[in-house]
């Protein structure tokens, strides 16, 4: 069985951020970033295929969520994200691949555009595009700034989940939700993640993200997967046309069945498909 060790990383304004690493440190390495409310532990299948498969695979927790620190300042920008993901890219010595889900493909979409050299050689972008459809963006707010008083136990955190996506089986067993919660000196859990994300913002995205992206789109020039989730309310056809037309590079995976949360929702479908490209643009024999 494959086995990771913990590793932490300080970011440029001093935060101790917490991952996951696994694999040969001489193999091409991928580095996972997982979506705005989430944490590392999202990414525990596809990181086990990643290894098995031959790749040094870094998996951590953004500021601000998991056992990543919070920021002091509530700085949960854009240009924040990017710094961090480049203060873990400095301890990599080997070419990278980034798989970014959400609020992860905008940081390393971001930080490719951004950099003032190659930082990637290829760029997996889960279930997000420069412009995401304004209805899947409402929802996640709603869901992610709801829930203020935490909740009594997993099973009622667990019935916030299932009212988010209905059409994900519920697991029989809700306590591996207790990764994405903290509880609490009031006995309640809450979820894993610095609430001042989205008090500084309106959507579940950095600010501005959209005409930031499409600002820089000209200088992302790697080879792009776009992983669409068949039934996401997140990506649509017009955001897949504008990726095409700013990126044209990019490369369309749809997951049939999938909502936003690809990688949970048909994970050994993802897996294929992100290792499949991966194959061709970062293989693990050069």
């Amino acid at each position: 069985m494959t086995s990771f060790t913990t590793q932490r990383f300080v970011t440029p304004d001093g935060l101790t951020l917490v991952g996951d690493v696994g694999g040969p440190t001489e193999a091409p390495a991928v580095v996972l970033l997982h979506g705005g409310g989430q944490t590392r532990h999202s990414w525990a299948g596809a990181m086990r295929r990643l290894t098995e498969r031959g790749y040094f695979v870094v998996n951590y927790d953004a500021r601000g969520h998991g056992d990543s620190d919070w920021s002091p300042a509530g700085d949960y920008s854009i240009r924040a994200l990017a710094a961090d993901l480049r203060a873990v890219l400095s301890t990599i010595v080997t070419p990278v691949a980034l798989v970014g889900a959400s609020m992860g493909g905008i940081t390393s979409f971001y930080a490719i555009g951004t950099a003032d050299h190659a930082i990637a050689d290829a760029l997996v972008m889960v279930d997000i595009a420069l412009r995401p459809a304004e209805a899947g963006v409402q929802k996640i707010q709603k869901f992610m700034t709801g829930h203020h008083d935490g909740f009594a136990n997993v099973a009622e955190a667990a019935d916030a989940v299932a009212a988010y996506n209905p059409d994900r089986p519920r697991p029989s067993d809700p306590s591996g939700l207790m990764k994405n919660l903290r509880l609490r000196e009031d006995g309640r859990l809450y979820w894993h993640w610095d609430p001042r994300m989205m008090d500084q913002r309106p959507t579940p995205e950095p600010p501005s993200a959209a005409n930031e992206l499409e600002r820089v789109s000209s200088r992302v020039t790697v080879p792009t997967l776009l992983v669409r989730g068949g039934q996401s309310d997140i990506v649509d056809d017009q955001s897949v046309a504008e990726m095409r037309r700013l990126v044209p590079q990019t490369e369309v995976f749809e997951v049939p069945g999938a909502g936003h949360m690809v990688a949970g929702d048909r994970n050994d479908a993802f897996n294929e498909g992100v290792l499949t490209f991966l194959g061709r643009h970062h293989p693990t024999t050069r």
